[in-house]
């Protein structure tokens, strides 16, 4: 048995998993986990990442919860037609597509570290069908009015000019790189996990989040990675909207460890978010949010139903 099944054979395979066309054209990938009629979440992977990095134990516990988890390649990886959006909320739009098409209502959405951005825009931009977010070590804004200050991200601002300038050449090159390292795979993540601080260490450590990672980025990401330079891009830019304006419930998960988001942007944004709670991990790194995948569904569900219960309360003392 080759690596590549054995590493499949520790995962949940996606229940359905296609493209949607939107109505400019492109194609927009996705994977469902979980149950099909289950109330639907949104899951926006990391940078790198696609429509299968998210963890064994969420595809499980999605069963149980009753979810309808469904994972979105962003423009640029997976199988997801290359677009550079001119500012972060015009995902927003896209997903309201596929929202549509999948015959979604109300929904929940999960962003995974470069993900938390555009979760935050699509709170920020659909506040009457999103009924609470969850960000698991998000990426804070690096230039405007709600800035935090430091981190790696914020190199990106500092370099904008040459990112969007030689995206392309740069996205090129970075897909290639992933292909001639597909032999190489399982070598690349136990190396990775080497020089990653504890927390993440021990969760690479675990086959089925090795898998995960390897299966996304070989299989899943197949058709090229242009998706991490125009997140770089983006990332960049001024956001164009106010973190402090978003209404939706927000639950903060940051690893007080985390080395490649520092957790103070974590608890600067959590400043500004008027309705939301930060969940501390102590001593977790950047990936720790991915090791307690049932609590962080948990928590999301909580959040909605908290909503939901508050609505309710509103409505019934208009009727009285």
């Amino acid at each position: 048995m080759n690596s590549a099944v054995k590493r499949a054979a520790l995962l949940t395979r996606p229940r359905l998993e296609g493209t949607i066309g939107l109505d400019d054209g492109r194609r927009l990938g996705f994977a469902e986990f979980g149950a099909h009629r289950g109330r639907p979440v949104f899951w926006l992977h990391g940078t790198p990442g696609g429509r299968r990095q998210i963890p064994q134990p969420a595809r499980v516990a999605a069963d149980e919860l009753g979810l309808r988890l469904i994972g979105v390649d962003r423009p640029g990886t997976g199988a997801s037609d290359p677009h550079l959006y001119h500012q972060l909320v015009d995902f927003a739009a896209d997903l309201e597509e596929l929202a549509d098409r999948l015959d979604l209502d109300d929904f929940g959405v999960i962003g995974l570290s470069g993900g938390g951005p555009y979760t935050l825009a699509i709170a920020h931009e659909l506040p009457k069908r999103v009924r609470a977010v969850v960000v698991l070590g998000g990426v804070a804004p690096s230039v405007g009015p709600e800035a935090a200050e430091g981190g790696i991200v914020s190199l990106t601002a500092r370099f904008q000019m040459p990112l969007t300038a030689l995206r392309e050449p740069l996205a090129f090159g970075i897909s290639h790189l992933v292909r001639t390292a597909r032999p190489l795979g399982n070598t690349g993540v136990r190396l990775y996990a080497r020089i990653s601080p504890e927390g993440d260490r021990r969760l690479l450590s675990r086959p089925e989040f090795a898998a995960m990672f390897l299966d996304d980025l070989f299989v899943g990401g197949r058709t090229g990675l242009r998706a991490p330079i125009y997140d770089a891009v983006l990332f960049g830019r001024d956001w164009e909207f106010s973190v402090s304006d978003i209404t939706v419930p927000v639950v903060w998960w940051h690893g007080d460890a985390d080395h490649i988001i520092p957790f103070r942007h974590g608890q600067h944004m959590v400043s500004l978010l008027p309705n939301s709670v930060m969940r501390i991990q102590p001593g977790e790194s950047h990936l720790g949010g991915l090791g307690e995948a049932e609590e962080v569904l948990s928590s999301l569900l909580e959040a909605w139903d908290q909503r939901d219960l508050r609505r309710a309360t509103r409505t019934e003392k208009l009727t009285r």
